[in-house]
């Protein structure tokens, strides 16, 4: 074999274990001292009410099942977003931020398995397990072509027949422009950009030097250390988590673990004052919804049952781990020169029964939640730090989407002369951040031509969406129909006016339709005719 394809197949599979020391070898440039530290702390499956920030400034009733005083204190410090956007499920906002790619472009439209070729339509559910072929035989729908392999770094492209790359995006990772310019980039957590097997499943090949439990994994196996995070020969799968040995047995949150590691991840960079991108992707609070025992306790004592309490409990595991991060960052000297990105990866999961209360209501005053192109599928919480620029306190009205965290990131960074081979569809928010909202108008656009459950749902499945100003429109695709909200008047797109404002209606089709042919979106497949679901205003 040669040498250097030899030397790739490595790297591809993990195991350029030498990044780090080469790189904390290797001589600091002066220059790069002077450049902002930046966190991005990521949460999963959150809602944009799972919390008691009001990130409209309006208070729902929702905010009061949580305690969360270090999310208040962030938003405090820094801007809340009001109209942030992110993919109904998480790989496609993941990759849409490290490529600034829209998700519809990039033919990330789902979520990637764990496994190379193995598309992930076909799932189990409420109802079991079903293949794929009796999926599309319930929905009268077959799924369309998508990247299910994720994104792939550009410079794998010369191996991509030997390694049997396809059905992936290639990208010029953002991260890997931070770690040129001098940063010390470190994954913690969840990654799930692409399918094991693949280059861009592993953190060391996007541009970090650190990874910390990062692989194709898109939910964690357990949260327990009594299950070691899933690595026991009864419990094992690609979802068990790892890197974290020394956390087996101790009683230590998953939640938890990963934040402590993330802190120490930290310690190099601050002793050798080098500037740090720290991505601390957290598990929580996806999927298993299990009980942080360090909190449980509170929300029982409120009158919330068992499911509702597991999850507040998840969800003031991460506050806390917010609250450290935050804690670090002041006793360390940090804070006057850190820039906090705290985001959610999709909408609140809506449909599980393991989370409590009434299924397709957690996210009340929104619409439904994950998976779907309502607002409470896409819509989530956001807030931004950025020392000396953002105005404490503040919300931003305009609408972001996660591409936008691409060219942001980078120019926060300073690092203003990059070439990608994806062309980058996100429009930076550094205006934004810096108190200028006049004149930001933009299409929200997201596509999920997809069934995320076996067990079909109109509110869920198959769904697109273009958001301009106050008007929604939302394509059912299943049933070839148009529905017309005012999110201003009513937010959780109770009263559908398409038949009040047939111009509205088609100028939004018309605006969507043109988009999502200029990306070449995938489509699903009608099985009655074997062509694919006509375009928004073809029906």
């Amino acid at each position: 074999m040669d040498p250097d394809l030899k030397n790739r197949l490595l790297v591809a599979g993990g195991l350029a274990l030498m990044a780090p020391l080469a790189l904390q070898n290797a001589a600091v440039p002066a220059a790069a001292a002077k450049k902002p530290n930046i966190v991005f702390f990521l949460v999963d499956d959150y809602g944009w009410v799972d919390s008691e920030v009001p990130y409209d400034g309006h208070n729902y009733p929702a905010h009061l099942r949580f305690h969360t005083p270090n999310m208040v204190r962030m938003a405090e410090m820094g801007v809340r977003f009001s109209h942030a956007y992110a993919s109904p499920v998480s790989t496609p906002t993941r990759t849409s931020i490290m490529t600034g790619m829209n998700a519809v472009h990039s033919h990330i439209t789902n979520w990637t398995s764990m496994a190379k070729d193995e598309p992930s339509d076909a799932v189990g559910g409420t109802n079991g397990a079903m293949t794929y072929d009796q999926i599309a035989a319930s929905t009268g729908m077959d799924r369309p072509e998508w990247n299910y392999n994720g994104i792939c770094p550009e410079r794998f492209r010369p191996d991509s027949a030997a390694l049997g790359l396809n059905h992936i995006q290639w990208a010029s990772p953002m991260v890997q422009f931070l770690r040129d310019a001098g940063y010390y980039t470190i994954h913690v957590g969840k990654a799930h950009w692409a399918s094991a097997g693949t280059p861009g499943a592993s953190p060391l090949n996007m541009g970090f030097v650190i990874n910390i439990a990062g692989s194709s994994a898109g939910l964690p196996k357990s949260y327990l250390s009594e299950d070691n995070y899933g690595n026991t020969p009864e419990k094992w799968n690609l979802s068990a988590v790892q890197n974290l040995y020394e956390y087996y047995g101790t009683g230590t949150f998953l939640t938890e673990a990963i934040t402590r590691e993330a802190l120490k991840a930290l310690d190099w960079p601050v002793e050798h004052r080098q500037p740090f991108y720290l991505y601390l992707s957290h598990f929580a609070t996806h999927t298993p919804i299990q009980k942080d025992k360090r909190f449980f306790r509170r929300y029982k004592d409120m009158g919330q049952d068992d499911g509702q309490s597991r999850y507040a409990s998840m969800v003031e595991g991460v506050d806390k781990s917010l609250g450290d991060v935050l804690d670090y960052l002041e006793a360390n000297g940090l804070s006057d020169n850190t820039i906090i990105i705290f985001m959610a990866d999709n909408g609140g999961n809506a449909d599980v029964k393991s989370k409590g209360g009434v299924p397709h209501t957690q996210n009340a005053p929104l619409r439904e939640g994950k998976g779907s192109c309502y607002e409470g599928g896409i819509r989530v919480p956001m807030s931004v730090y950025w020392p000396g620029k953002t105005s404490a306190g503040s919300i931003i009205d305009a609408p972001v989407m996660p591409e936008d965290l691409f060219p942001t990131i980078l120019e926060m960074a300073g690092v203003k002369k990059y070439g990608t081979v994806q062309q980058v569809d996100g429009r930076s928010l550094v205006p934004l951040l810096k108190g200028r909202q006049s004149g930001w108008q933009r299409d929200v656009i997201f596509h999920y031509p997809h069934q995320w459950k076996p067990e079909y749902r109109r509110e869920v499945d198959f769904l697109s969406t273009i958001i301009r100003d106050e008007w929604k429109l939302v394509y059912v695709m299943k049933e070839r129909k148009l529905e017309l909200y005012n999110l201003k008047e009513d937010i959780g797109e109770t009263r559908d006016l398409s038949a009040s404002y047939p111009d509205e209606v088609a100028e939004l089709a018309r605006a969507l339709g043109d988009r999502l042919r200029s990306w070449n979106a995938s489509m699903p497949v009608d099985r009655a005719t074997g062509l694919p679901v006509p375009m928004p205003d073809e029906i």
